[in-house]
């Protein structure tokens, strides 16, 4: 018994390898578990007692790959790209002696198996499955900015052709054992409890321990190299496809495409080299750097509640009040329900609470008619909201979230009636996404229990919950919210109180910077490109329309109103102005906005932005636009954290890619500053200030940090534990 494998030998010659790393819930890629798998490879090839092996798990699941903790840091300590190359050497070294030991080897898949644990399996000479509905396998590591680099690039195009193979590694999609068995990158499916008895029967038939790409006269399946028509076609649309999807801010993509066109036309292993190759330089880049850290570690800390108060029992929600059953309150209603939540689903009328519910009942359709739900669960689900005008009707909720119109008064009014009714230990939650939350508190008789609960549109397609804390709220609530966001299945990020928060706070400054371009005469089309070329899912100019500009006038509105002599009109002002007073252009809602949107066409931009703001002579490049569109948001991030807003910097990058749709690619936006360094951004924003105004001038406070050299980070990129 090694550390990590337990090796048991049967009469009949057959070394079962039993991987069970300790202490952890799936078996992963440690530097203990990859020297227990190379002392058991040298034992199955070099003693005589053993004729064959299987591999198979102690856990439920076989193997997920590796410890991304372990990657994660590379870039940081300055890890070369030779070094990293190392990595995937020794791993590729490691497999190819176990599938060229001279003795047939089975893995017995007994659960998912991903990344480096599937490529572990393809080194076997037979994989047999268990056909399970949760089970998946696969080779996910172009999510994580890397590629297969244990023989994946190879073994997979070998064993299926290029043309299968390259959308299962491009896209890291999961597959289920009928669709593994059907593209052959498995050999048999079995009942969990049958996997050992099916590989020991194949085992039986003394098969030859070679594998296909091995044998004299291999071809790859449909051929290799662009002397093959249907090949050369196949990578022609691949990059077509990874140019439009990535905008060329990933490199993972493009590195796998090359791995499979160069080494699926040498010798495997020739191949095997080029794979470390390209695995070292994506290794030792800030891409995959940042996405490991941000939108694996750190997320899957905040998603196992990190954030949480320790000293605060775990609750549930089962009976929860929404108030406002418009497009955000009949979301929050969703998601709840299907979480299993029983909902009172409030508005002013019942008629607008049914409407409200109507929403559930068009998304179950949909689900049904697409055959991902049966029509029994469907009506569960729409039975838990119960829609109602009556306050007497909360009574029992453990919780309320408020989502009706951004007006303090009405936020007031609803929040006394519901208190009314609701037990003196419900919290109460406010699904504002601007108002202060200290400042609607002051309604309430229990401000401890006051909480800010920001859902994004549309909230059954949206990750996040912001989470914000006001200036008198306990422990309790804030825990509370953090269980009833986990019992959403949804990812909460922790924020004090300030006006817009973190997330509306920095999207505005993306929508206000491309309005202001748009003032100074930058074409429009040049605005809304560049957004999108820089990794943001839309433009500037789309998204306030999506949004609302009359919902964005009525803010500043209020802001105004609020700040009297203290506001400071933001640089989008006069055109929101305009376009809402003047051009009665409100946004897609209203059917016209920053673009118009025929019923039988795409959205298209509004010819009439010319004659409001003409082009100026001479337009900057999309470099510049797109540094402009990035850079302040990065900036208002780091105000937050100046400001205390923000305490943790993974909040913010999992905040602006998860909420704002900031690149994944930088690991948002807190990481984009580090990534290009803090000295550089500081410098780059005094140039910006000079060129654009004082809203990107950095502060005395980032100055002094950027002069001490110390990035918002640690040294790790990753969020310490907890």
């Amino acid at each position: 018994m090694n550390g990590t494998i337990r090796i048991t030998v049967g009469d009949d010659g057959i070394a079962t390898l039993t991987i069970d790393c300790p202490g952890r819930p799936v078996n992963v890629i440690t530097p203990e578990l990859t020297a227990d798998l190379v002392a058991a490879v040298e034992r199955i090839a070099t003693d005589p007692a053993i004729r064959a092996a299987i591999i198979t798990s102690a856990k439920a699941d076989f193997m997920a790959g590796a410890d991304l903790k372990e990657f994660a840091t590379a870039w940081n300590r300055g890890v070369s790209a030779a070094e990293a190359a190392g990595t995937s050497r020794n791993f590729s070294r490691l497999y190819r002696q176990l599938e060229t030991c001279g003795k047939p080897v089975v893995a017995a898949i007994n659960g998912l198996a991903l990344g480096g644990g599937f490529e572990l399996a393809l080194a076997c000479h037979y994989r047999v499955l268990a056909d399970e509905p949760k089970v998946v396998v696969g080779l996910p590591e172009v999510k994580v900015g890397l590629l297969p680099g244990a023989g994946g690039t190879q073994r997979l195009p070998r064993l299926i052709g290029i043309a299968n193979a390259l959308p299962l590694m491009l896209e890291g999609r999961h597959v289920r054992p009928a669709e593994a068995l059907k593209l052959g990158i498995v050999h048999e499916l079995a009942p969990r409890a049958e996997l050992l008895e099916r590989a020991r029967r194949w085992l039986a038939g003394s098969p030859e321990p070679t594998q296909p790409w091995d044998r004299k006269g291999f071809r790859v399946p449909g051929g290799a190299g662009l002397l093959n028509p249907a090949v050369g076609q196949t990578f022609m649309g691949a990059n077509a496809l990874v140019a439009r999807e990535t905008m060329r801010n990933y490199p993972a993509p493009v590195a796998i495409l090359s791995c499979v066109y160069e080494g699926t036309q040498m010798p495997i292993d020739v191949g095997l080299a080029v794979e470390s190759k390209y695995f070292g330089q994506l290794l030792a880049g800030p891409v995959a750097h940042n996405l490991m850290c941000t939108m694996f570690i750190n997320k899957g800390q905040a998603d196992g509640l990190a954030r949480r108060p320790r000293e605060v029992p775990t609750s549930r929600v089962t009976k929860l009040g929404v108030l406002g059953a418009g497009l955000m309150g009949a979301g929050i209603a969703h998601v709840a329900a299907v979480a299993g939540i029983e909902v009172v689903l409030l508005d002013s009328t019942r008629e607008f609470a049914e409407r409200g519910r109507g929403h559930t009942r068009d998304l179950l359709a949909r689900e049904v008619a697409r055959g991902r739900l049966d029509q029994a669960r469907a009506d569960a689900v729409l039975g838990r909201i119960r829609p109602t005008a009556d306050y007497q009707d909360l009574a029992g909720c453990e919780l309320v979230v408020e989502a009706v119109f951004e007006d303090r008064a009405i936020k007031a009014d609803v929040t006394a009636r519901a208190e009314a009714v609701l037990g003196a230990d419900a919290v109460f939650a406010s699904n504002t996404s601007t108002l202060p939350i200290t400042g609607l508190a002051k309604a309430s008789q229990r401000p401890a229990r006051f909480i800010g609960v920001h859902f994004f549109s549309p909230v059954e397609k949206m990750p996040l919950v912001e989470i914000i804390v006001g200036r008198r709220t306990d422990a309790v609530a804030i825990a509370r919210a953090f269980d009833f966001v986990a019992q959403l299945r949804k990812t909460p990020i922790l924020v004090n109180d300030s006006r817009g928060f973190f997330t509306s706070r920095v999207f505005s400054t993306f929508v206000n910077e491309g309005q202001a371009m748009l003032a100074e005469g930058v074409a429009p089309a040049l605005i809304e490109n560049a957004a999108r070329r820089a990794g943001m899912p839309v433009g500037p100019l789309a998204v306030a329309d999506e949004v609302s500009l009359e919902l964005a006038w009525r803010i500043m509105q209020q802001t105004e109103k609020d700040l009297g002599a203290r506001y400071r009109r933001p640089v989008s002002y006069e055109v929101t102005r305009r376009m809402v007073l003047d051009c009665q252009r409100s946004g897609r809602r209203q059917g016209a906005g920053f673009y118009d949107y025929p019923a039988d066409a795409p959205k298209r931009l509004w010819p009439g932005l010319a004659e409001q703001w003409p082009l100026a002579s001479v337009q900057p490049t999309p470099d510049a636009v797109r540094q402009r569109l990035l850079y302040i948001q990065a900036l208002e991030t780091a105000r937050c954290v100046e400001e205390g807003v923000l305490t943790d910097p993974a909040d913010g990058d999992i905040g602006s890619i998860l909420g704002i749709g900031f690149p994944p690619w930088t690991g948002g936006t807190l990481a984009f500053i580090d990534t290009m360094g803090i000295a550089r951004f500081v410098a780059d924003c005094e140039k910006l200030a000079r060129r654009h105004g004082p809203r990107f001038r950095p502060s005395r406070w980032l100055r002094e940090r950027a002069a001490r050299g110390e990035p918002f980070h640690p040294v790790t990129g990753v969020r310490p534990a907890a």
